[in-house]
């Protein structure tokens, strides 16, 4: 019994011969030459000192409901020079930002009520390029990556408000020395006054005598 198999097989014989002599092995240049271009996050000048893959909500207070934010990575970055720390959570497909804020003094996280996995916290948040007072709400896989998210975010917390509390204290001790030493100017000065005041009452009193002894002196110069 006759097959086609045999004729498909020439064919495609063929066909790969005739592809392999189209191919002359030219290069076509792209018409269109595009540039490398760096792309800066921001984030140059900070290290991460937290970096863990979370989902974050949103309180909408209008619709009274969480609102999904985005899945992503959320950090904490410690600024090199200022040694400020910041949270920053973008989507992990788009690179969009969900929450962009500073963790303030006394700032701190709670675990969300009937779940290990979540904690909740208040900010002044900047990801829509304005100030906005945001209740976050952020999951993890595992109770511990919400624990040590907790753990961390209370730390730096703790942390900014006895850096805060100790420039309050030297800004005070600075004002109380600066008045202390203003007050001593205002007691030396009126000693200054007095003493000034005498000399020239002195003097005053010193130039008539000198000018009656310069008359005598006058006087007895023709006789003599």
């Amino acid at each position: 019994m006759a097959t086609n198999e045999p004729e498909h097989e020439h064919r495609d014989d063929e066909e790969a011969v005739a592809n392999e002599d189209e191919d002359t092995g030219a290069q076509v240049a792209p018409i269109v030459r595009l540039e490398e271009v760096a792309v800066t996050t921001g984030e140059e000048d900070e290290d991460a000192v937290l970096d863990l893959k979370s989902k974050l909500y949103r309180f909408d207070k209008d619709a009274n409901q969480w609102k999904e934010r985005g899945a992503g990575t959320v950090k904490l970055l410690k600024h090199k020079n200022t040694g400020k720390i910041r949270l920053v959570m973008r989507q992990s497909k788009t690179l969009k930002i969900c929450a962009n804020h500073f963790v303030k003094p006394g700032m701190s996280v709670q675990e969300h009520v009937g779940n290990e996995k979540s904690c909740v916290w208040h900010a002044s948040d900047y990801a829509d390029g304005e100030l906005k007072d945001e209740l976050f709400c952020i999951r993890f896989a595992s109770i511990e990556n919400c624990k040590a998210f907790m753990e961390k975010f209370n730390e730096v917390g703790e942390s900014e408000e006895k850096k805060e509390e100790s420039k309050d204290a030297s800004d005070t001790a600075g004002l109380l020395e600066k008045l202390t030493v203003e007050e001593t100017k205002t007691e030396e000065k009126p000693v200054e006054k007095v003493k000034t005041e005498v000399e020239a009452e002195e003097k005053k009193k010193g130039e008539p005598e000198k000018a009656d002894e310069e008359k005598k002196t006058e006087e007895a110069s023709p006789s003599a």
